[in-house]
């Protein structure tokens, strides 16, 4: 609608359709119109008051179609939609397109995203949870748009904290048996910085454990790094599963390790990089960007070094339009000396590359666990949370068998979670707090996904056909109801260009509680409105469920 409006407006005004559109308003009441042009910026460019611009705008322009008038309101140019008309129209497209409502076809652009991101032989932590949910919901977003989305993981498994892992579990736990769990996984790693830090002459230890590890030279050193590494990939699969997310591609930094090292010689030749203390660096200073340290002196290859190799491997392996890097924003200024490099190079295509950032997980207890440091190991989450959930299930009905209701506080818990790390915006750090984040009022993930299940609730009672409809007088919250509804495409789009699924999840919450207020203000079984009602109910239903989708929430028929 924004954009007929627009059409309607730009001959007389000088500006462009999207101009135009980014200036329209939603009134804070529907008796003040459905929309509003300001006039403002138009004074000067005019030479008259923005009151004069808006009364002259209402005498020349056409009235755009679907549009019942048009009323001049001080500085204002207020829209009024033909409400029955637009209600009609728009019920009948949601109940057509059904899980595709709200898509648009951007192009066939492929997009690889990469994402969550954990380390073998380390713990899966509620940080990855973040990562993973923004990462998978950015690539429900392009899939909506029609872009072919690549998603993959790229995992740590080299490096000095594999070192580490190894020299701790052959020196002090090699008596104790190899499983893929990762709580246990995780507590060797925690050991071995302990006793490091009360022994700082073990390191020496552990960097040539590291040396073997990268040149393979220690038959046994490999056998275990293997067999550990394998096991520590096997316990992931079900965090990946209970998160509803699967990858394409999974990149490991032992794949890229032997490229980094010939990347690195490469750019030393080219005077790109030079030696510095027998490391070897890219001097970035004169972009006000540091150091980066590609090669640590004993000449064992670091991150950076690799990183490069990636960016050329996915280049190389998929002719990609974006290439985007979703990870924590202590990373922001690494990301900005690896592109800078990467330009440096020549890398053919660098440009495509892409660092989504996303702030930091924090508890309001801090440190929550001895055994892992500063991290929660998901495992542990998940089960502390979704006891939490059951409890608040039971309260709500005390007929639910143990097997549904561990599946059904699962699936709130992930709700719970998910909602609260994404509806806020990625950039900033967020606290989560347990009990305010399982409510069922407010603004949670069970709160939503309750409005789903009464919506459903009221559609079995009623037997629901496709009945034909005709649209009465509407109240005013069902005016309400149907023009959110009617911008869940324009919210897609707009998270889409801001990489920032916040906006999904913020108009999930204001849809549902627009629609439990229509639920408590508007009776739909006994009404006499019955047939177009449950209709609208139907549409609610649709279109938070494909909103939900987008956040990689689970809906569920009844709670």
């Amino acid at each position: 609608m924004k954009k007929l409006i627009a059409e309607s407006i730009k001959k007389e005004v000088g500006l462009t359709e999207s101009e135009i559109e980014n200036m329209i308003e939603i009134p804070p009441s529907s008796a003040m119109g459905d929309f509003a042009f300001p006039c403002f910026s138009l004074s000067k460019q005019l030479r008259k008051s923005p009151q004069q611009i808006a009364l002259d705008l209402k005498s020349k322009i056409k009235l755009p179609k679907g549009f019942s008038y048009i009323e001049a309101s001080g500085p204002y140019l207020n829209f009024f939609l033909n409400r029955k008309k637009f209600a009609e129209n728009l019920i009948k497209k949601i109940l057509k397109e059904k899980d595709k409502f709200g898509s648009s076809y951007l192009g066939k652009k492929r997009v690889m995203i990469e994402f969550s991101q954990p380390n073998t032989h380390k713990a899966f932590h509620v940080g990855h949870i973040r990562g993973t949910s923004l990462g998978e919901s950015l690539a429900r977003i392009s899939e909506f748009l029609g872009e072919k989305v690549i998603r993959a993981n790229y995992s740590g498994d080299t490096g000095m904290h594999i070192a580490k892992w190894i020299w701790c579990y052959r020196k002090y736990h090699s008596k104790e048996e190899l499983k893929d769990d990762e709580a246990w996984i995780s507590s060797i790693y925690v050991d071995a910085v302990k006793r490091l830090s009360e022994n700082q002459e073990f390191q020496n230890e552990v960097d040539e454990i590291n040396r073997k590890i990268e040149n393979k030279s220690d038959r046994e050193i490999n056998r275990l790094w293997k067999k550990t590494r394998k096991l520590s990939i096997k316990s992931w699969t079900r965090i990946y599963r209970e998160l509803g997310t699967k990858f394409d591609i999974h990149y490991f930094e032992s794949e890229v390790e032997k490229r980094g090292k010939e990347i690195t010689n490469e750019l030393l030749k080219k005077k790109i990089a030079k030696k510095s203390d027998g490391a070897v660096i890219v001097d970035l200073e004169k972009y006000s960007l540091g150091v980066l340290v590609l090669l640590r002196s004993d000449g064992t290859v670091l991150y950076s070094a690799k990183d490069l190799a990636l960016a050329e491997r996915k280049l190389r392996e998929y002719k990609l339009d974006k290439s985007l890097i979703v990870i924590g924003n202590e990373q922001d200024t690494y990301f900005k000396q690896l592109f800078k490099t990467m330009e440096l190079m020549k890398l053919k295509n660098s440009k495509i590359f892409s660092h989504i950032p996303f702030g930091m997980v924090r508890f309001p207890e801090g440190k929550m666990s001895s055994r892992t440091g500063d991290n929660i190991l998901y495992s542990d989450f998940i089960k502390d949370v979704s006891e939490f959930a059951a409890k608040r299930l039971q309260e709500r009905s005390l007929k639910i068998p143990k097997r549904e209701l561990e599946k059904r506080a699962l699936a709130v818990s992930i709700a719970a979670i998910k909602y609260s790390m994404l509806r806020q915006n990625p950039r900033k750090n967020i606290i989560f707090i347990k009990k305010d984040a399982l409510n069922f009022e407010g603004d949670t993930g069970p709160y939503l996904l309750y409005s789903y299940a009464r919506a459903n609730s009221i559609i079995k009672k009623s037997n629901f056909k496709k009945r034909t409809f005709f649209v009465p007088e509407l109240e005013p919250i069902e005016i309400e109801l149907v023009k959110k509804l009617s911008q869940f495409s324009e919210i897609v789009l707009n998270a889409y260009k801001n990489f920032n699924p916040s906006l999904i999840a913020n108009y999930s919450f204001e849809l549902a509680k627009i629609f439990n207020e229509f639920y408590h203000a508007c009776p739909v079984i006994h009404s006499e409105n019955k047939e177009f009602r449950l209709k609208l109910v139907n549409s609610f239903k649709i279109v938070l469920r494909n909103s939900l989708n987008l956040l990689g929430i689970k809906t569920l028929e009844e709670m």
